[in-house]
C-alpha cells in the first residue's frame, strides 16, 4: 500500500514536538521518583498516547501518525530516567560528587541516550521487518492509537486515578502524616526475628498490576527468602541490643541479608548473558549486517531510517565529549582512551542485545540489571589493569562507563518498541528516531534538578541523621557496593556467596520450568530483585500481580471493549499521580528545611495502629476500584 507525501509529512509537527517534550519531562520526573522509591520504573508509551490523543483532539484533532510522534517523544522520559537513576546516585555514594552535577548528569543522559537511538537505527529493518519480532509494548501502543475513537474517556480515567494517587501520597508520611508509608508487624519466634509488612503505596500496587502475576510471585518469593528464612536464621545467632523488633529487622537486612541479593544478582547477570548468547550473537550480526546496507529506503517514507553517514557522525559527536569527561576523572590518556573504546563497544553490543530481547519478551522482561552488572564487571576488569587497582579512581571510572551504557541500552529498548508501533501505523522511521533523540535530550535537562531536590528532601540510598528513611535507590546502591568491592572494598562475602548458591538453585528450577509446558518461569534476576528490595515494596507488587491475574481471568471470554487497556491506564494513573506528588512535596520540605512541614497538628493525627488500618483499608478500596474499572465495560 502506497502512502501519500502529505500523510508522510503530517507527523513531526510543531505541536506534536512541543507536546512530546512536555510529556517527556513530566514522565522523566515521575519515573525518577518511582525508580528511587520502589526500585522499578514502567514504560509510558500508552499513557503518553492517550494524553496525546485527548490534547490534540482539543486542538482540533490529530492524525494517528502525529499522535504516534507524541508518544514516541514522551516515552523517552521513563527510559532516560531509568538509565540515570540506576547509576548516577552511585557516584554520590562513592564520594566522587557531593551532589548531582547538572552538566555531568545531562551529558550522560543526553549523550548516552542519543547513542542508544543511533546504535539501533540499523536494527529496525532487521528485527521489525525481516525477523518480525513481537515487541509487545509497541503492538499494544499501536492498538491504543488505532482504537482512539474516544481518547477523552481514557484521559479522564488517567486524570481521575492520577488525582487519587496524588491525594494518597499527600496523606502519607512525607505529607499530612495521616497514614504511614507501610503497615508492618515484627516479633521474635524463639530466638529468630520475624517480619511481615506491606507498603501502602497505590503506585507500587499499579507497578505490580502492570508487571503481572508471574513477576509478582517470583519477586515475593525472593523477599520471603530474605525476610522470613535468612533473617530469622541470622538473628537467632546475632543479638541486636536496644532496638525494637522492626528496627532490628531492617538493620540486619540492610547490613547483611540484602547482600544475598548481590550474589544472586551477579550470578544472575552472568547466567543471563550466557543463556542469551545466541540472541547476543544474532543481534550483533543483525546490527553489523544492517549497517553495511543501510540506506534511506527509497521513496516509501515507511522505510526511511536516518542515513548511515548521519548515524556515524552522530556517534562520533556523542563520543568525543564522553572521552573528555572520562579523561577529566582519570587524568591519563592511557586510561581514558581504552575507557571510551570499552564504553562504545559495550554500548553497541548491549543496545543490540536489549533491542533483540525486548522484541522477544518485551521491555518489562529485558534483563537491564544483568547487562549493567556485566558492564560494571567488564569495566572494572579493564580498569584494574589500567589503573593498577587504584581504589580512588577505579570504582568511579567503572560506574561512569556503566552510566553511559545504561542510558544507551534503556533508550535502545524504548526505540525499537516505538518503531514497532510506528511500523504498524505507517509512520516514518527517521522522524521517530529524531523525536526519540529530542525526548532523551529534553528528559536529560530535568533529571539533575529533580535528583538534587529528592536528595535534599528525602535522601537517596544512604540513611543519615537528616534522612533516616531515604529513597532506597537499590540498583545504584548495588552498583556502588560491587564497584567498591572489586577494587578492594569490603562486602559481607558470606552473604554474597549464599546469594550465589541461591541463584544457582533458582537457575536449575527455572530451567526445569522452561523445559515443561507450565508457562510459568522463575527468572533469577527477578528473584534477586526480591531479595535485594524491602519486603514492604515487594508485597504490593505481588498483590498487584494477583489483581492482574484476577482481572485477566474475568475478562478471558470478553470480546467487547479492550478492558485490559483500561486496567493498564488505571495503574499508570496511580503511578503518575503518586510519583509527581512525591516530587511536588519535596519543594516545601526543601524550602522550609523541615521534613514535617506539611504534617497535620499532632492532635489530628491517628495512633500508629489506626493509621496502618486506615492505610490498609484505602489500599483495599483502590484494589477493588481497579478491578471494577478493568472488568466492567461501562
Amino acid at each position: 500500500m502506497n502512502t501519500t507525501a502529505a500523510s508522510a509529512g503530517a507527523q513531526l509537527t510543531l505541536r506534536a514536538v512541543v507536546l512530546g517534550i512536555v510529556l517527556a519531562a513530566l514522565l522523566a520526573a515521575a519515573n525518577t521518583y518511582l525508580g528511587l522509591f520502589a526500585g522499578l520504573t514502567i514504560a509510558s508509551a500508552i499513557p503518553a498516547a492517550v494524553v496525546s490523543m485527548a490534547v490534540l483532539k482539543l486542538l482540533g484533532g490529530g492524525s494517528i501518525l502525529e499522535n504516534n510522534i507524541v508518544q514516541t517523544g514522551g516515552s523517552a522520559g521513563s527510559s532516560t530516567a531509568t538509565g540515570v537513576i540506576f547509576t548516577a546516585p552511585a557516584l554520590v555514594m562513592l564520594g566522587f560528587w557531593s551532589d548531582y552535577r547538572y552538566g555531568w548528569i545531562f551529558a550522560f543522559a543526553a549523550l548516552g541516550g542519543v547513542l542508544g537511538v543511533l546504535f539501533t537505527v540499523p536494527l529496525r529493518r532487521a528485527l521489525i521487518v525481516e525477523q518480525k519480532l513481537r515487541f509487545p509494548e509497541g503492538v499494544a501502543a499501536a492498538e491504543v492509537l488505532r482504537a482512539g475513537a474516544d481518547p477523552a474517556r481514557g484521559a479522564k480515567l488517567l486524570a481521575i486515578t492520577a488525582a487519587a494517587g496524588a491525594a494518597l501520597k499527600l496523606c502519607a508520611a512525607n505529607g499530612l502524616r495521616l497514614i504511614p508509608d507501610a503497615a508492618a508487624v515484627a516479633g521474635f519466634a524463639g530466638k529468630g526475628l520475624m517480619y511481615l509488612g506491606t507498603n501502602l503505596s497505590p503506585a507500587i500496587l499499579g507497578v505490580g498490576y502492570i508487571c503481572g502475576i508471574n513477576a509478582g510471585i517470583v519477586m515475593i518469593a525472593g523477599s520471603l527468602i530474605a525476610w522470613d528464612i535468612a533473617l530469622p536464621i541470622y538473628s537467632a545467632f546475632h543479638d541486636v541490643a536496644g532496638a525494637s523488633a522492626a528496627d532490628a529487622a531492617y538493620l540486619i537486612w540492610s547490613k547483611q541479608i540484602r547482600y544475598i541479593g548481590v550474589g544472586t544478582m551477579v550470578i544472575g547477570g552472568l547466567w543471563t548473558l550466557y543463556s542469551i548468547r545466541g540472541a547476543m550473537i544474532s543481534s550483533v550480526r543483525a546490527a553489523l549486517s544492517a549497517t553495511t546496507r543501510l540506506s534511506n529506503g527509497g521513496s516509501d517514507h515507511r522505510e526511511q531510517d536516518l542515513p548511515l553517514r548521519w548515524m556515524l557522525i552522530g556517534v562520533a559527536v556523542c563520543t568525543v565529549p564522553l572521552f573528555f569527561m572520562y579523561h577529566e576523572v582519570v587524568g591519563s590518556y592511557l586510561v581514558s582512551i581504552p575507557m571510551t573504546l570499552a564504553m562504545i563497544v559495550l554500548a553497541f553490543v548491549f543496545c543490540a542485545v536489549s533491542a533483540y530481547m525486548t522484541g522477544l519478551v518485551g521491555g518489562s522482561n529485558d534483563p537491564v540489571s544483568g547487562m549493567i552488572i556485566a558492564t560494571i564487571l567488564a569495566g572494572s576488569a579493564l580498569l584494574l589493569v589500567l589503573t593498577g587497582g587504584n581504589t580512588a579512581v577505579g570504582p568511579v571510572a567503572a560506574v561512569m562507563i556503566g552510566a553511559a551504557v545504561c542510558c544507551a541500552l534503556c533508550l535502545a529498548s524504548d526505540n525499537l518498541q516505538d518503531l514497532k508501533c510506528g511500523h504498524l501505523v505507517g509512520a516514518t522511521p527517521w522522524r521517530q528516531q529524531l523525536m526519540l533523540a529530542i525526548g532523551a535530550v529534553t528528559s536529560a535537562l530535568v533529571l539533575a534538578p529533580v535528583l538534587n531536590l529528592l536528595a535534599r528532601a528525602y535522601g537517596i540510598g544512604v540513611a543519615d541523621a537528616a534522612h533516616p528513611n531515604p529513597l532506597i535507590a537499590p540498583q545504584a546502591v548495588l552498583i556502588s557496593s560491587v564497584s567498591k568491592a572489586l577494587f578492594g572494598g569490603s562486602l559481607p562475602w558470606n552473604m554474597v556467596i549464599a546469594g550465589v548458591l541461591i541463584g544457582v538453585v533458582v537457575i536449575v528450577i527455572d530451567e526445569w520450568l522452561r523445559r515443561g509446558a507450565h508457562g510459568f518461569r522463575a527468572p533469577v534476576l527477578a528473584v534477586a530483585v526480591g531479595v535485594y528490595l524491602p519486603l514492604d515494596v515487594m508485597m504490593p507488587i505481588f498483590l498487584g500481580g494477583v489483581l492482574s491475574w484476577l482481572v485477566n481471568r474475568r475478562n478471558r471470554d470478553n470480546s467487547g471493549e479492550s478492558l485490559a487497556s483500561r486496567g493498564m491506564l488505571f495503574a499508570a494513573g496511580l503511578i503518575a499521580g503518586e510519583s509527581l506528588m512525591g516530587v511536588l512535596i519535596a519543594f516545601p520540605i526543601v524550602l522550609s528545611g523541615r521534613a514535617d512541614v506539611l504534617s497535620l497538628p499532632a492532635a489530628w493525627q491517628l495512633p500508629a495502629w489506626a493509621g496502618q488500618l486506615l492505610g490498609l483499608a484505602v489500599m483495599a478500596v483502590i484494589g477493588a476500584w481497579l478491578y471494577r474499572a478493568a472488568t466492567r465495560s461501562k
